[in-house]
């Protein structure tokens, strides 16, 4: 028996000669997802990560890109181990908005399995609808754990046991949808030997972003803006409507300008006024060419009729200069370039 596992142990060696660079992505969302892995989509309650798994697996299924990127896809199989009237609507809600994935190999399985026992992983196995699925998505963690514990290292292992039985048995890609804890910025909630098993992790926050946390060989993309769109799918008995929604993309929300006070508000109002008086255009790809800019000696001399220093030394009036042209800097209200800075906003 060992000399049979020997032998195939050994038709995988690969002498260095032999290996050329992989140039080709087998990828299932480009950037985000690959095949026949494992990840991990998590994020706090109520901040819609099941309407995120949901919008990836449906553009998944239908082969359609999702939100400009590209996808390599095939069938789903959605298993909603917290399923219901809730998860029904969810899908109804894409159907009627995007009529063009209503007829998408999409199969949702709205049972709670054990996946940290033996048994249920080799039964999805055995009943998956088709024969090559792209995509199989566990949500969630929790109600996916049977008697074991997330947070014991050993279960944790047990569990991606059979989230791996089902990925190399049926070469689908094998999304968890998790939860995070009390804190958010801490990751998904758990044993760490969850996230050591994970090929990708997808953070769903609180503000509506889409971030890839975690890539295993390649550099995470930019983070993605989302926000819920409510559609209408009927009236219920009492003649009241009944809601879902889908998920839309969104532009990032504007930075919050936080106002000058202090030094740094008198300092400002030196450099409008020495804009005002002494300001140019010059030309050069370091310059803003929608704006003025104006020499920082300029500059210096303006916060010195402004009395920005409180001791009359030249000593304290390069000081009090000094940090309040780095702290304007650091909050990205003005720029330098050699011997000339401009303000980076515009007028209100």
């Amino acid at each position: 028996m060992n000399a049979s596992r020997a032998s195939q142990i050994e038709t995988r060696l690969v002498s260095l000669s032999a290996i050329d660079p992989v140039l080709t992505s087998n990828y299932l969302v480009k950037g985000w997802m690959d095949r026949n892995c494992l990840s991990m989509l998590y994020g706090p309650s109520n901040a819609g990560k099941t309407f995120v798994a949901l919008d990836i697996a449906m553009h998944i299924a239908a082969g359609q890109p999702w939100h400009g990127q590209r996808v390599n896809g095939g069938p789903v199989l959605y298993i909603a181990a917290e399923g219901g009237a809730g998860i029904r609507n969810r899908l109804a809600a894409i159907k009627r908005d995007r009529p063009e994935v209503a007829g998408a190999p999409f199969t949702l399985l709205p049972v709670g399995l054990d996946l940290h026992g033996e048994g249920d992983a080799t039964a999805v196995c055995t009943i998956m609808p088709d024969a090559d699925p792209a995509l199989v998505v566990i949500d969630t963690l929790a109600r996916s754990m049977g008697g074991g514990d997330e947070n014991a290292a050993k279960d944790a292992a047990m569990f991606v046991r059979n989230c791996d039985l089902i990925r190399e048995a049926t070469g689908a890609h094998v999304m968890v949808v998790h939860h995070t804890g009390k804190d958010e910025d801490r990751g998904a909630r758990g044993s760490s030997a969850l996230r050591a098993a994970m090929d990708t992790e997808i953070q769903v926050t609180a503000g509506w972003e889409i971030i890839s946390r975690k890539q295993r060989d390649q550099e995470p993309p930019e983070p993605l803006h989302f926000k819920l769109r409510p559609v209408t799918l009927g009236m219920d008995e009492d003649g009241e409507p009944v809601t879902s929604a889908v998920v839309d993309m969104a532009e990032p929300p504007k930075k919050e300008r936080k106002p000058l006070t202090g030094k740094n508000e008198v300092a400002m109002q030196a450099l409008y006024d020495a804009l005002r008086d002494h300001g140019e255009t010059r030309t050069g790809n370091l310059y803003p060419s929608n704006r003025k800019v104006v020499h920082v000696k300029r500059w210096r001399d303006a916060c010195d009729a402004h009395r920005l220093a409180s001791g009359a030394s030249d000593s304290a009036g390069r000081q009090a200069f000094k940090r309040a042209r780095d702290k304007l800097m650091e909050m990205d209200e003005v720029r330098q370039h050699g011997d000339h800075v401009w303000r980076v906003q515009d007028d209100d």
